[in-house]
C-alpha cells in the first residue's frame, strides 16, 4: 500500500528476516550522547527472540516500509508462550510490538503510518498489543498518541505499554 513520497508499506514475508535483524538493532534506544551499541547485541537471546525464525511462529506478522524496493522500517508482532517472554510481555494472548525506522528516515510520518497499518491489522486478530519502550525514547509519544497506555514499569527507565482493542484479560 503506497504511503507517500514513493514509500510503500507492505506485509512482511519470511524472506524479510535479514532486514528485521537490522530493524531490531535500530529499535534499541540509545540515549543521546551515549555510545552506540555493537551490532552483535541483537544476538543476545533476550533480543534475538524478537526476530529468530521469523514467520515460523503462527502469529508472526507485520509490515515493512520500503522506498524503491529498499526496506527502511518495520513494525511487527510476536506472541510469547511458556518461558519465552519479551520485555513488553503482559500475557500469552497479547502479542508484543517491535518497531523501528532507520535513523535517516525518522521524522517523515512513516513511523506513524507503519504503526497505524499494523494496529489496524492487529485489531482484527487480537484484543490488545503490548510493547516495551524506554521512558526517554521519543517514540513513547507516538505510542501514547496511538492509544498505548503504561501498565507497568520494568525498573530502570523501561515501561510496558498496552493498546487495548477489547477488554484485556489480566493474568
Amino acid at each position: 500500500m503506497p504511503h507517500r513520497d514513493g514509500v510503500v508499506i507492505r506485509p512482511l514475508r519470511r524472506d524479510d528476516e535479514p532486514f528485521l535483524w537490522d530493524a531490531l538493532y535500530h529499535a534499541i534506544h540509545v540515549p543521546p550522547g551515549e555510545p552506540p551499541l555493537p551490532p552483535s547485541v541483537v544476538a543476545r537471546p533476550d533480543l534475538a527472540r524478537y526476530v529468530a525464525g521469523w514467520m515460523q511462529l503462527s502469529d508472526d506478522f507485520g509490515f515493512v516500509a520500503e522506498e524503491r524496493g529498499v526496506p527502511f522500517g518495520a513494525a511487527w508482532l510476536r506472541r510469547w508462550s511458556g518461558d519465552e517472554k519479551g520485555y513488553g510481555f503482559v500475557n500469552e494472548a497479547t502479542p508484543e510490538l517491535s518497531m523501528s525506522l532507520l535513523p535517516s528516515y525518522r521524522g517523515r510520518g512513516v513511523g506513524t503510518a507503519l504503526l497505524r497499518c499494523l494496529l489496524s491489522a492487529a485489531e482484527e486478530r487480537h484484543s490488545a498489543v503490548s510493547l516495551s519502550v524506554s521512558a526517554s525514547n521519543p517514540a513513547r509519544q507516538l505510542y501514547a498518541r496511538e492509544g498505548f497506555v503504561p501498565v507497568s514499569g520494568m525498573g530502570g527507565d523501561s515501561l510496558t505499554m498496552v493498546k487495548e482493542f477489547r477488554p484485556l484479560v489480566r493474568e
